[in-house]
């Protein structure tokens, strides 16, 4: 199946998931890519630690508004990847439809992706190299 929609999920839509979509977007820039939150923050702009860290790597996140994640966007999706195992358990359980598109985005090296939300900027700034190469990771395999 050719990927065109790739949705990135985490809880908040603050932090990891748009980090990872704005990687995404540079990597793969003829895909549509777009991110939300499980519980999403509706309308707030992505945490200034994320933004931070991402600007140190030449990529502004000054456009993000967080979403909360819907059934729609689970549909439309070809490729959904999450923070965790639990997420993948719960957006599998909530939304059985999204089984077999929904991978952790640390996937292929077996991680996790934890939450550096309300952590220092060093914690941001190890997450966002860790959802670095989780999506070098990914890049190679789509």
């Amino acid at each position: 199946m050719q990927i065109q929609h790739i949705l990135v999920v985490c809880v908040g839509n603050i932090c990891r998931s748009p980090m990872a979509e704005y990687f995404l977007k540079n990597a793969l820039p003829a895909l549509n890519i777009s991110s939300a939150g499980i519980s999403g923050l509706v309308g707030h702009p992505a945490d200034d630690k994320a933004k931070y860290a991402m600007q140190q790597l030449g990529i502004s996140m000054d456009n993000h508004v967080a979403r909360k994640l819907n059934a729609d966007m689970i549909k439309h999706a070809d490729l959904i990847l999450v923070m965790s195992q639990n997420q993948q358990k719960h957006l599998e359980q909530t939304w059985p439809f999204a089984k077999g598109k929904t991978f952790r985005l640390g996937h292929w090296q077996g991680k996790n992706v934890a939450d550096p939300y309300q952590k220092d900027q060093n914690t941001f700034d190890e997450s966002c190299a860790l959802i670095q190469q989780c999506v070098t990771d990914w890049k190679q395999h789509l």
